[in-house]
């Protein structure tokens, strides 16, 4: 515990912002650059190194969190480092990403604001590439065992770097052009720049992992003849297949998916595109969906020049303070957040309305009317209760001509013939079924992430990459797996 009274005497201090008006007009990561590390040992200093730290048991990594807190209060990275990549295989993704249900656990939570844990976690594998602490990790022997790992998101990532530091030749296919999954193309470049990624690509390709872009497997390459050629295989394609918004209208011009839209964006960052052609430059924009996604959505329809913007979320506005009898700690609590692109959207004045908050809450989309020419113009809300029924007399209208539905995955593609091919059995739900060992019921045939799992945490997606390695190297051996797993287990909920 580096200092007994930090948590008495400091405050919580967020990382700083970059000014709306200046980060709208880029896209970089929306944070104040190198601002950060004074703020982090005073953080880190909050930390109270509880006897039961519940941290741990609210990360499904299980992240040696008052450990790196305590090294980085004296200030030794390298050891930080060396705790923080003891779990983490991408500690630089998840303090950018992840909602930290860390933070929710944190003892210091049941009364006062939370140690900044994710900030800390980014700080430290920051400074960690910036020093030198993270070099490949190739292993001192190679096996005579070959794994194919179908997906390069988060999970598939995490599996394959665990796989082939254990000595296993390892090849990664990945259906795009570039590798990372929706860290790549569903990611906007303001809350993750590509850069991260690409480093940590590097990383792994040093190591000796193999990668194949631009191959669809179940489509480009037969998946029961790649299942034939390597000893075992890890599916972790994700969950890629949106969900629909089956009302009156849907059909109409300019209304479109998140991931049809996000991906454009992405690439005109990449430097694909000069401009995307669905860009929504000088548009009236209503995104239904009130999640992640959403608010990925609302940043860059903020940076593409929207007149204006509307986002739709199903539930009611939640309140500012943890309720104890719905939320108790240590749970993830329901709270009305702002995020960067929700403070960007309305410091702009872009919402419709007059009100500082873009968000339309305990709406549900009942239909969407069009012009003259097919393309949408209104879309029709009512206001629904907690059991998500109408409430008679609320019907409004918004004007709209580009709308964007943001309402989450149900579960793995099937369009590829993947799951057909290799016969896999799927729950009802439509993900792959799998046992505690994340096997599939065909021999040599492991499934772990989104794709088993359903829409979830970039956080639980790295767990399952490093556990489901663990269970793929036993197989291999035949012995006691060598790589350590995370807490699991993996079939509770969701945390957040």
């Amino acid at each position: 515990m580096a200092d007994p009274k930090g948590f008495l005497t400091t405050p919580r201090e967020e990382w700083p912002r970059r000014p709306v008006a200046e980060r709208v007009r880029d896209w970089d990561e929306v944070v104040v650059p190198g601002a950060l590390l004074p703020i982090i040992g005073r953080q880190a200093d909050r930390c109270m190194d509880c006897g039961v730290p519940f941290c741990h048991e609210a990360c499904p990594l299980g992240n040696l969190i008052p450990e790196w807190n305590e090294l980085v209060s004296r200030e030794d990275w390298r050891a930080a480092a060396e705790r923080l990549h003891a779990t983490n295989n991408f500690p630089e993704f998840t303090g950018r990403l992840c909602p930290a249900p860390c933070e929710a656990g944190c003892v210091l939570a049941i009364n006062q604001p939370a140690v900044t844990i994710k900030n800390v976690e980014c700080a430290v594998a920051d400074r960690a590439w910036e020093e030198g602490f993270a070099p490949p990790a190739p292993p001192d022997r190679l096996s005579d065992r070959t794994v194919a790992v179908i997906g390069s998101g988060p999970t598939g990532l995490a599996a394959a770097q665990q796989l082939t530091r254990a000595g296993h030749t390892v090849a990664v296919y990945e259906r795009d052009d570039r590798l990372g999954g929706l860290m790549r193309y569903g990611i906007p470049e303001f809350k993750m720049e590509k850069r991260h990624l690409e480093r940590r690509l590097a990383q792994m390709r040093a190591e000796g992992t193999k990668f194949r872009t631009s191959t669809t497997v179940g489509r480009d390459v037969d998946a029961a003849e790649l299942q034939a050629r390597y000893d075992a295989m890890v599916v972790a394609t994700g969950a890629t297949a949106w969900r629909e918004l089956p009302v009156p209208g849907r059909e109409l011009a300019g209304i479109h998916q998140a991931m049809e839209y996000l991906p454009l964006a992405n690439r005109v960052c990449e430097g694909d595109l000069e401009s995307s052609p669905l860009s929504a430059a000088g548009r009236h924009v209503v995104i239904v969906g009130g999640g992640d996604t959403g608010a990925d959505c609302l940043g860059t329809v903020v940076r593409e020049g929207a007149a204006s913007v509307t986002q739709l979320d199903i539930y009611a506005r939640a309140g500012t303070a943890r309720d104890e009898d719905a939320d108790p700690w240590p749970t993830y609590p329901k709270l009305y957040r702002m995020t960067p692109a929700h403070e960007e959207a309305g410091g702009l004045g872009m919402a419709p309305e007059a009100d500082a908050d873009v968000r339309v809450f305990a709406a549900s989309t009942l239909r969407f009317a069009g012009d003259a020419e097919g393309r949408v113009c209104r879309l029709d809300l009512v206001e629904v209760d907690s059991g998500r029924r109408a409430v008679a007399g609320t019907e409004r209208s918004l004007r709209t001509d580009f709308v964007l539905l943001a309402l989450g995955f149900s579960g793995p593609d099937r369009g590829d013939g993947l799951i057909a091919r290799l016969g896999l059995e799927t729950e009802p739900r439509g993900t792959i079924a799998r046992d505690a060992g994340f096997a599939t019921n065909v021999p040599g045939v492991f499934v772990a992430g989104d794709a088993a799992r359903g829409q979830s945490l970039i956080v639980w997606a790295i767990a399952e990459g490093r556990a489901v390695a663990a269970s793929v190297d036993s197989h291999l051996t035949g012995g006691e797996a060598r790589l350590p797993a995370p807490i699991g287990p993996f079939d509770r909920p969701m945390t957040v």
